[in-house]
């Protein structure tokens, strides 16, 4: 059956109508097997720090995901603390953008197979200090993991935040003009709409949902011609990624919307559900899971 379920899998992959990955799995339905077609899948997590993820359970939960891409955040690590199993968990392999500061920041990206283009980092040496960029290339698509800065800490990490907004869309709008299906996943610390944090009325002059951060992702969502692939789905569901771990903000659904998967239109338009997983809890943030088709 394993060998059947792989040969299917090699067939669908080479299909003409099947661009990236498909996958066929057995489906236990009583005592019989149903078999189900999953569609390629790519799943967001800002974990936290990725060893007390990995102790939350993370990577127990993800090997029953078959997500096809996964974009991790906040690794807090550096290389030489990855276990075997963070960096190829259960059939996945991992690209790593470590912070140069320990125990900070940090991103990673894990897929099915080698990417044929990898960039590690954006070429421009402050924001590479902080491990804040990779992109993985596989055929006509292109996956990034991003972790945005948070200005909450200062002023200076909000100008910090600011400068980043402005020399990183030069790199979005390259991105968007190259052709290829792009979909940019992470924590882009940002809500964008009233709808997408509980208490918007009391954040409004707060790192996050400032007017200045707002209207640059409202740019990037209007004449940029990217799309916030959550939102475009469901228009009116808030969606929450992270809680403040300060009083019952988890257990209260006091969130923020700030986990995005933001692709371009063509993607955009294969996009055919999203969920955020809650469950468990891995981290403050919960793992965004988009199923796209073809």
């Amino acid at each position: 059956t394993a060998k059947r379920i792989k040969s299917w899998r090699k067939s669908l992959i080479g299909h003409p109508q099947f661009q990236y990955l498909a996958m066929l799995v057995p489906a236990k339905t009583g005592d019989s097997i149903a078999w189900r077609l999953l569609l390629p899948r790519i799943i967001s997590a800002n974990l936290n720090g990725i060893r007390s993820a990995t102790q939350k359970g993370f990577f127990d939960w993800l090997a029953g995901q078959h997500a096809d891409v996964v974009c991790v955040q906040e690794l807090k690590a550096q290389h030489d603390d990855l276990t075997e199993r963070m960096r190829a968990p259960d059939g996945l392999q991992g690209w790593f953008h470590p912070a140069e500061k320990k125990g900070y920041s940090g991103v990673g990206l894990y897929a099915r197979r080698e990417p044929d283009r990898l960039d590690i980092g954006l070429g421009i040496a402050d924001i590479d200090a902080e491990g804040r960029y990779l992109r993985a290339d596989f055929g006509a698509l292109t996956v990034v993991s991003l972790y945005l800065p948070s200005g909450s800490s200062s002023d200076d990490r909000q100008q910090v935040k600011f400068d980043f907004l402005a020399r990183f869309l030069p790199y979005l709008r390259e991105l968007a003009a190259s052709g290829r299906d792009v979909v940019v996943c992470g924590d882009w610390n940002i809500a964008h709409q009233e709808i997408d944090l509980k208490n918007w009325k009391g954040n409004l002059k707060n790192s996050g949902f400032l007017p200045e951060e707002r209207a640059w992702m409202t740019q990037l969502l209007g004449e940029e011609g990217w799309r916030d692939i959550w939102r475009q789905l469901y228009p009116e569901i808030p969606g929450y990624t992270w809680w403040s771990n300060r009083g019952q903000a988890y257990a209260k659904d006091v969130g923020w919307r700030i986990d995005y998967q933001i692709a371009t239109p063509a993607l955009a338009a294969r996009a055919h559900s999203a969920s955020v997983y809650k469950d468990e809890k891995f981290s403050d943030h919960a793992p965004l899971i988009v199923d796209y088709t073809e």
